[in-house]
């Protein structure tokens, strides 16, 4: 069994030296070994070193890079895209306000005026920006107001977002397409989507109810009385739950 050997201890008997040598001798050829790793890795380094400092050097310029246009390509763009979007976002809210002239207002929205780009012309110009983002959700909004609902679809699709509201609402758009495009199905796949996006007041009770209906619509009263029943439990206090009670009197039958 190995003992502790304090500093400066001296074999006394013939065991205990053999024991030492031993002892020794494993120390000096660990610290042999370690040289020579060393002595190999200083080699390896030494002939790679030009591959070594290359590699570094090329990882250190594309850091630069990148950070350079961030800094002078991407923000400026970035701010650029958001300042273009005030124009025709101006003409799409008085397009949803106005009683008159709606699809008027909607195309200057998409296609801009008086020298100014249109939600079109900023995903062209600025495709990449959060500006570009948000214009293809305006467009495929202002496109389901003009009920061109295929053109709503493609432009919808292209829009994303982790925002509760506008990634709750552009689902729903895209289910309000299909269901003008007879296609229930999707449509209801896109109101559930709609409704799970995110839990609020707003856009959950509002999509629950579209699916509801669309279930109901389907013959599928067992899933719409899941929608409303989730209604009247979470959300009593919505514009949705005004009238829940007779919907989910009509789910129940034959449910």
């Amino acid at each position: 069994m190995a003992t502790y050997k304090k500093r400066g201890f001296k074999p006394q008997t013939k065991t205990e030296k053999q024991e030492f040598d031993e002892q020794e001798s494993t120390t000096a050829e660990v610290f042999s070994s370690l040289d020579e790793g060393a002595s190999r890795s200083e080699e390896w380094v030494s002939k790679n070193q030009n591959y070594i400092l290359g590699f570094i050097g090329v990882v250190a310029i594309g850091v630069l890079g990148y950070l350079a246009y961030v800094q002078f390509v991407q923000k400026p763009k970035e701010t650029s895209a958001a300042n273009e979007m005030y124009y025709p976002q101006q003409y799409f809210d008085q397009a949803l306000a106005s009683t008159t002239a709606k699809d008027s207002l909607f195309t200057l929205a998409l296609e801009g005026a008086e020298g100014k780009y249109g939600f079109l012309d900023i995903m062209e110009e600025y495709s990449g920006t959060k500006a570009a983002n948000l214009a293809s959700y305006s467009a495929g909004m202002a496109y389901l107001n003009m009920n061109k609902y295929q053109e709503a679809i493609d432009y919808l699709e292209g829009f994303s977002s982790d925002d509760e509201i506008l990634g709750a609402l552009a689902k729903g758009g895209l289910g309000d397409a299909f269901m003008q495009l007879n296609q229930p199905s999707d449509a209801l796949g896109y109101y559930e989507s709609a409704a799970a996006h995110s839990t609020n007041a707003y856009t959950t009770p509002k999509f629950l109810y579209k699916a509801g209906v669309t279930a109901l619509e389907m013959g599928n009263k067992s899933k719409a009385l899941g929608f409303f029943q989730r209604i009247k439990d979470e959300f009593s206090a919505s514009e949705a739950a005004t009238s829940i009670d007779a919907f989910i009197g009509m789910a129940k039958g034959g449910a």
